[in-house]
């Protein structure tokens, strides 16, 4: 049910930050026994290597908690093909930035694109080399307000210490995502953009499926699939009380969003639970609203109940457990 990234072309490459020299050193990713690029001599996994292998295992659960929008920040992460959002910086833009947007993917799956007037797109689902998408993403911002304008931000290694999103996203703003229906706002006037970008664009717009974000509830989205309709609602409870909820519920044949419709299972990505109901493909977004507004008052009273799980509660729990997929 998840989409795929988009994969950027040629080997690899890790930048690994300043030295003292004042150079930014880039070295292609190479087998763990080949000879590190760098020129030490030693193998990759004992040189540079040895510290993309730490950053990995530095993996942050939850990389958008603290973020007004967790919910909706992982949804335009893993299922969300086209959206943007206006972003808001602590102490406000600098000066010749007029707006910093996030949005899902960019051309040639850049990291972020600084625009020909200043204003700068940070790209969201690109892949990222340590385990903290927070920081990662922080690193790729701050350098794409500094960067020339009409440029792309390359990616690099964000390094350890540096600020995450939550240090650097005004707390108080608020986390609006926006649905398009294709990748038009990547480029102002789509006639005049390279032909690199025009590709990618029609590439982009091709494979982007159907999606509505629901007005009524928090992190709800609809989607459009040829075979059939789904609704992915990312809930931001404690994963073992939400399933214990979500069996309460199924057990009494009230898991359902109406007619024809089923809770089929959930995913999980960064450190939140997001349920998945398969629709009739006759049901469209307007029509999930209200069903989905009275499920989550029905959600609500399950997730406030503390007694044990009954027979057919546990059997319902390890049916959607078992059918549960880890994102991230």
């Amino acid at each position: 049910m998840a989409k795929k990234r988009p994969q950027t072309k040629g080997k690899p490459q890790v930048s690994n930050g300043a030295r003292a020299g004042g150079a930014e050193e880039n070295y292609p990713v190479v087998g763990a026994r080949e000879p590190c690029p760098c020129g030490s001599g030693r193998r990759y996994k004992a040189c540079h290597g040895r510290e993309a292998a730490h950053a990995v295992t530095e993996l942050v659960q939850r990389p958008f908690e603290g973020l007004a929008g967790e919910g909706d920040w992982i949804a335009l992460r893993e299922l969300v093909p086209a959206a943007t959002v206006e972003l808001t910086l602590k102490g406000g833009l600098p000066e010749g930035v007029p707006s910093v947007t996030l949005a899902t993917v960019l051309p040639m799956a850049w990291p972020a694109l600084r625009r020909d007037d200043g204003s700068v797109l940070l790209g969201l689902q690109n892949d990222t080399s340590s385990g903290d998408l927070s920081r990662d993403l922080a690193d790729t911002l701050l350098r794409a307000l500094e960067a020339p304008t009409g440029s792309p931000v390359q990616a690099r290694r964000a390094p350890a210490e540096g600020p995450r999103l939550q240090d650097v996203l005004d707390p108080d703003g608020t986390f609006e995502p926006v649905v398009h229906t294709g990748f038009e706002f990547w480029v102002p006037d789509s006639e005049n953009a390279s032909a690199e970008v025009a590709a990618s664009l029609e590439r982009a717009n091709a494979a982007a499926i159907p999606t509505v974000k629901l007005s009524g509830v928090e992190s709800a989205y609809w989607c459009e699939t040829p075979e059939k309709n789904h609704l992915r609602w990312v809930m931001p409870h404690a994963e073992e009380k939400l399933l214990d909820a979500l069996a309460r519920l199924h057990a009494a044949g009230t898991s359902s969003l109406g007619e024809g419709t089923r809770l089929v299972g959930s995913f999980r990505a960064h450190g939140l639970t997001v349920p998945v109901w398969d629709l009739p493909s006759s049901v469209k977004a307007g029509d999930i609203e209200k069903p989905a507004a009275e499920f989550a008052e029905r959600l609500a009273a399950a997730l406030a109940t503390d007694a044990p799980l009954t027979a057919d509660e546990r059997r319902a729990r390890g049916g959607l457990t078992n059918r549960q997929v880890t994102l991230s």
